[in-house]
């Protein structure tokens, strides 16, 4: 509790009818919210009806361009929700951007199910920002949106900001009509806004302040009591850390429609995005956080994997860019594969999902195949296609993408929850063999020997290493130290990338192999002070682009 006394102090302050705080309030000193946790700040999603600049506001506020915006009045971008990390000015909080509400939309349509999922997000989050459009009024809309938050949500009173204001503040009143008009939806009074120029953005920190510095006392009272009674257990507990288990940003690829989003909910255990039979469901990348065996793992789900082409404008063409960006972004790709499509196919990848697994290896990520659909091929009748797929598809991959051995390939069905723990255990591995280090003394032990058992066509021309190195991690990147002119082929290069991965386990990552050529007076000129500053040619291969680098 001492801690908590050092934060907090009471006072009396004037009354205050907003937001319905009493006119004696526990008001806290200034909370570092930098320095709190992420997973124990407060949830705030912002919800509203259709096309009234709900993304704009969750990019405005945290401070990047990440949730898909374009104006489509006849259609919703938004369908999932988005979770990002607001930050507004000094305050931090979790923001949810969901989908446009609409409370009559029909049964088993893709705005009733995005209604399901803001619904069962609502009840976990603390507050909401009920967001309108100052410049249309009052909506029909809007009041079925609060009758819809009175019955969802019944314990969050929402704060109500009028965005697209900037172009009300004139000497006609016409904003404080639209204020007066949006108090009738019963949730006091709004705040104008803009979400697009940053508009009224200290009157919506002035608001959510209060909300959010109660909400952390709580936090901290309620663990300062606990803190008493595990006071011990806890300390201990923080001196155990394991530096391997570092966060892993793990992004699902693949065609419309082959199960990414079903994926991404059994991952999760959790409805978190819209599913269905409609190809183009996801479009926006959706970015979230979970837990797996004390490791952090930060999952994207991309929309489905099309090639751009001029007639693709809108939304779909921001959603292509969209998934490219988070491909560079994530350190493994689970390349999602549809078992289905592969026995009537007859061909284990098409040319969209050879692209992407070549973009992963070029890019030096960590790549995962995952068949799913696997459900579909059971069945006294089938049964011979799931054995052919479970044994060409390995083949086949191999075949396409030679340049990186042992890429694992995991069966599953995600519509019935089949291969969770397999597909995390593989993805885990993966990630843990692609930021592997191996220390230089042992890879020098290790080269004597494998160089030995290489066969050279010309054992007077044979290349001398004169050590090997690894460089970086993350994919592991060596560099072989060559002396005299002879350079190490493209043939002995593949040979040292494949003993590699046999004697060190590192198949499935990209492995990168550089060289560099040092002549007899910088390996023996190191006490010269005129030879220890010349500079020697270097030349770097690398094996997956298979492009020169050439530094004089």
């Amino acid at each position: 509790m001492s801690r908590i006394r050092r934060l907090v102090y009471v006072h009396l302050i004037p009354p205050v009818t907003e937001r319905g705080f009493s006119s004696l309030s526990v008001v806290t000193a200034p909370f570092d919210f930098t320095e709190i946790q992420i997973s124990r700040l407060p949830t705030v999603v912002i919800l509203g009806r259709p096309n009234v600049g709900k993304s704009a506001l969750f990019n405005r506020l945290i401070r990047r361009r990440e949730a898909l915006v374009y104006n489509t009045p006849d259609d919703h971008v938004t369908r999932d929700i988005r979770e990002g990390l607001a930050k507004l000015a000094d305050l931090r909080f979790r923001v949810l951007d969901s989908a446009g509400l609409e409370a009559e939309a029909t049964s088993a349509s893709i705005l009733h199910r995005t209604a399901s999922i803001t619904a069962h997000v609502l009840a976990k989050s603390h507050f909401a920002l009920f967001l309108t459009d100052a410049r249309a009024g009052l909506h029909p809309l809007d009041l079925q949106v609060g009758k819809w938050l009175r019955k969802h949500a019944p314990q969050i009173k929402p704060i109500v900001a009028m965005n697209k204001s900037e172009s009300l503040f004139d000497a006609t009143g016409s904003l404080a009509s639209a204020a007066n008009e949006m108090c009738r939806l019963g949730f006091g009074d709004p705040i104008a806004i803009s979400a697009e120029t940053g508009l009224g953005m200290h009157d919506l920190y002035m608001s959510l302040k209060p909300l959010l510095e109660d909400y952390m006392l709580r936090v901290f009272t309620e663990e300062g009591a606990r803190e008493n009674s595990h006071n011990e257990v806890e300390d201990s507990s923080d001196l155990d850390v394991d530096k391997s288990k570092l966060p892993l940003q793990l992004a699902i690829v693949g065609r419309p429609n082959v199960g990414k989003s079903t994926l991404l909910n059994a991952l999760l255990q959790e409805d978190r995005v819209l599913v269905g039979p409609e190809a183009g469901l996801t479009r926006d990348s959706i970015r979230t956080q979970f837990e797996f065996q004390g490791r952090t793992i930060y999952l994207v789900d991309t929309a489905g994997w099309l090639q751009r082409t001029k007639q693709e404008k809108g939304a779909a063409s921001l959603s292509i860019m969209q998934s490219r960006k988070s491909l560079l972004r994530a350190h493994i790709i689970a390349l999602v594969l549809d078992a289905e499509e592969i026995i009537n196919a007859r061909r284990s990848m098409k040319h969209a999902e050879v692209v992407i697994a070549r973009r992963a290896v070029e890019e030096g990520r960590g790549l995962v195949v995952i068949v799913n659909k696997m459900d579909l091929l059971r069945g006294k009748h089938k049964s011979s296609s799931y054995e052919k797929v479970m044994e060409v598809v390995p083949q086949e991959i191999q075949t396409i993408i030679p340049q990186v051995t042992g890429i694992p390939v995991v069966f599953i069905s995600a519509l019935e929850g089949r291969g969770r723990t397999t597909v995390l255990n593989q993805v885990i591995d993966t990630y843990e063999k692609w930021c592997s280090r191996l220390p230089t003394a042992r890879l020098n032990r290790w080269l004597q020997k494998v160089m030995s058992r290489h066969s050279w066509k010309d054992q007077a021309a044979q290349p001398k290493v004169k050590y090997f190195t690894q460089v970086k991690a993350r994919p592991p990147t060596f560099v072989a130290f060559v002396r005299g002119k002879t350079q190490l082929s493209d043939t002995d290069i593949r040979f040292l990338t494949k003993s590699l991965k046999e004697d060190f386990d590192l198949g499935g990552i990209p492995i990168r192999i550089m060289q560099r050529s040092v002549t007899k007076k910088d390996a023996s000129g190191s006490g010269n002070s005129k030879n220890s500053h010349s500079v020697c040619r270097v030349v770097e291969r690398t094996v997956s682009d298979k492009r020169s680098i050439v530094d004089e």
